[in-house]
């Protein structure tokens, strides 16, 4: 075991590396998603705004965006850099269960408790 990161509240549902192996995103059941750097396991960001549990993360081909999903029926894309919210994608009726970027890093695919998925 090279690191234990600490910090999420409660259950961690979901985490995935950058694309340059430079940090983790992981999203949790206390409802946040934070980035951690790989090397040192520090805390770099907490990213707040979902409104119920985070169910999955995903990092773009660049690593300068994350998305992540949550049972609050949403998806979310965040700046890396800054830890910014760059958008709020509505229109799932029941909870998101993955999310993921194309290799391309221009569209994001999502599944849902509501028998969809949506690009």
């Amino acid at each position: 075991m090279l690191q234990t990161l600490e910090g999420h509240a409660s259950w961690v549902r979901s985490v995935a590396f950058s694309p340059d192996s430079k940090q983790v995103v992981s999203g949790s059941d206390d409802k946040t998603v934070r980035l951690w750097d790989a090397m040192t396991g520090a805390p770099l960001q907490m990213l707040e705004g979902h409104a119920d549990k985070v169910r999955s993360v995903a990092f773009s081909s660049d690593g300068k965006q994350v998305v992540s999903s949550s049972w609050d029926k949403t998806v979310r894309l965040w700046d890396t850099v800054t830890g910014a919210p760059l958008q709020t994608l509505e229109g799932h009726a029941s909870a998101v269960s993955s999310v993921a970027f194309s290799p391309d890093g221009k569209q994001v695919v999502s599944s849902s408790w509501d028998k969809t998925v949506r690009l």
